[in-house]
């Protein structure tokens, strides 16, 4: 797939991706209907709606790719994926249920094991970021197309988002190895995409969630200049058998 075939799919994706934000708003708002699934974990009609949306208009786009979601067992089973999509409707759906704001919603294009396209939205910041190649990662604002391989800061001091507030001896001497000073507790892919923005530098993660839940911001990372990869500095690849994710370090360009 080129550049301009990556671009034009994202870009056709983008209005799908702000509806289904405001319906999962919109469900929320009315009270949500809350269930718990096999794996313990909780799934909301709001995930359900929103899994829908995005299926059918991707299928539309790009009927030819099989589509994974968190939220669907069709193609799970499948072996030897090689490009297909991962959709994760709702990342962070205990925050969505608790009227918190950092839950997102999420695509992305695999080609040959690695992220080509990544779309995030966090509806209840009213944030869009998505990626379709290296050098062409944007979060939209007031309808403007900001690059994001552009935005640097000049920091005095290198911050982390962690999924706790409590850090493990591991994750601990990952931040003693990059120089951070500080972390922030930050659950959902958002942590993908603020690190993409220059607004934290690392994150880093025992081996632990899916596939699903960190493709879309591999993609929005990796596009923006910065890197993805386990703590043997592996490459990240996707597909596997139980879709489960490696240990992670994630890095922005400040600290590459």
């Amino acid at each position: 797939m080129n550049i301009e075939e990556a671009k034009k799919i994202t870009l056709s994706l983008i209005s799908t991706f702000m509806k289904a934000s405001q319906v999962a708003l919109d469900l929320r708002k009315a009270g949500l209907k809350k269930e718990i699934k096999s794996d313990n974990t909780p799934v909301t009609n709001g995930d359900i709606e929103v899994n829908e949306i995005l299926t059918k208009k991707i299928s539309e786009i790009t009927p030819n790719i099989v589509i994974i979601s968190e939220e669907n067992v069709s193609h799970k089973n499948e072996e030897n994926l090689k490009n297909f999509w991962l959709i994760d409707p709702i990342d962070g759906t205990r925050d969505y249920i608790s009227g918190r704001d950092e839950f997102t919603l999420n695509a992305a294009l695999i080609i040959n094991k690695k992220p080509a396209i990544g779309i995030i939205t966090a509806p209840a910041k009213k944030r869009v970021f998505y990626s379709y190649g290296m050098s062409n990662s944007y979060e939209l604002i007031d309808h403007q197309e900001i690059n994001l391989i552009n935005k640097k800061k000049d920091y005095k001091e290198l911050k982390a988002v962690s999924y706790s507030d409590e850090l493990n001896l591991e994750i601990i001497e990952v931040h003693k190895k990059y120089n951070i000073t500080s972390h922030q507790k930050m659950k959902s892919s958002l942590k993908f995409c603020v690190i993409a923005a220059g607004e934290f530098d690392l994150y880093a993660a025992e081996p632990r969630a899916c596939e699903w839940d960190i493709a879309a911001g591999h993609a929005i990372l990796e596009h923006a200049g910065g890197e993805v990869a386990d703590f043997d500095n592996n490459e990240i690849l996707y597909g596997k058998p139980d879709f489960k994710n490696p240990s992670l370090i994630i890095r922005n360009k400040n600290i590459l």
